[in-house]
């Protein structure tokens, strides 16, 4: 399972779908995909290789809400 931690309002929040995180918030705590052992199908890396553009993507957004909170 899926776990991504956040910061916001100085609150952690929690959440196992991705796609739930909002776009609002503080800081990122936990970044943390469900990858599966492998071997891997082709399929599964390219699901793999889709997370750190995620990851980058939540940092994109948590530098530029620190930027306005300035």
């Amino acid at each position: 399972m899926h776990k991504f931690v956040i910061k916001r309002n100085n609150i952690l929040e929690t959440y196992t779908n991705y796609e739930d995180i909002p776009d609002d918030f503080d800081h990122v705590i936990e970044f943390l995909p469900d990858v599966p052992d492998g071997p891997h199908s082709d399929e599964e890396h390219d699901e793999l290789a889709k997370w750190n553009d995620r990851l980058q993507e939540l940092m994109r957004k948590e530098h530029a809400r620190s930027n306005t909170s300035r």
